[in-house]
């Protein structure tokens, strides 16, 4: 058995409500997918997700609930993030443009922390399906 403790953590949004409410489509198995900048990664200094890495899915108290497996990896630009990803991500989107306009709100809100990025077609995402391990 794995012990969450030692495993990097998956944090999901900020602690709060909107956290709490991805970790349950996490576990209910309705979100598979997710969306980073690939600036988030470079100014952190963190390496790209890779297949069959694992990571503890924490909650808002930052305690690990669940193992998740990374099970494929995807660098693209913002344009061409498919409508099967935003269906993945399970988070409800009826459409492409729902999804950015979401998504982009959000990293419009980190952007001062990474620089004051500008979002725009040809920024790059990158792109991670994952499963929970059981």
């Amino acid at each position: 058995m794995i012990d969450m403790n030692l495993l990097p953590h998956a944090e999901f949004m900020t602690p709060g409500l909107d956290r709490d409410r991805l970790n349950r489509l996490i576990l209910d198995g309705r979100k598979t997918a997710t969306t980073t900048l690939l600036v988030e990664y470079q100014e952190c200094q963190e390496p790209l997700p890779q297949p069959g890495d694992r990571s503890a899915l924490v909650d808002s108290q930052e305690r690990p609930i669940a193992v998740l497996v990374t099970t494929n990896v995807q660098i693209e630009a913002l344009k061409d993030v498919s409508f099967q990803h935003v269906l993945d991500e399970g988070e409800g989107q009826s459409s492409i443009a729902q999804w950015r306009e979401e998504h982009e709100a959000f990293w419009d809100s980190i952007s001062p922390d990474l620089g004051g990025i500008a979002i725009d077609d040809d920024t790059k995402v990158v792109l991670e399906h994952f499963k929970v391990e059981r």
